[in-house]
């Protein structure tokens, strides 16, 4: 991978992939809220799903191996899109679990 090419790409790169991950969000949300969660639990749901890295890895490299003339930034934008939302999934799991998922047991 050559970094130039998601150099390039820059902050138009980082605005398409925060407005994929505010599309996702929008559809976690649509899919929990029919469930017995809590709006706490929705909401971690939600969090949750923010990383991309596995389908962002598993597809990136195909433009380039199918030699299309974007191939290099789509694995570009791809690579940026695991480094961005990989760390911001894990924080922001391992930030609000604690707040998002405790529950008061009932006896009985």
């Amino acid at each position: 991978m050559d970094i130039r090419y998601t150099l390039s790409a820059g902050p138009a790169a980082v605005l398409m992939i925060l407005l994929a991950l505010l599309f996702r969000s929008v559809g976690v949300s649509l899919c929990v809220a029919g469930t017995k969660l809590n709006r706490k639990e929705r909401l971690f749901c939600m969090i949750a799903y923010l990383p991309k890295a596995t389908v962002q890895a598993a597809i990136g490299s195909v433009p380039l191996a199918m030699g299309l003339p974007c191939g290099q930034i789509v694995l570009s934008v791809a690579v940026l899109a695991i480094l961005i939302t990989a760390p911001l999934g894990a924080l922001g799991m391992d930030l609000t679990c604690k707040r998002l998922l405790t529950h008061d047991i009932q006896p009985g």
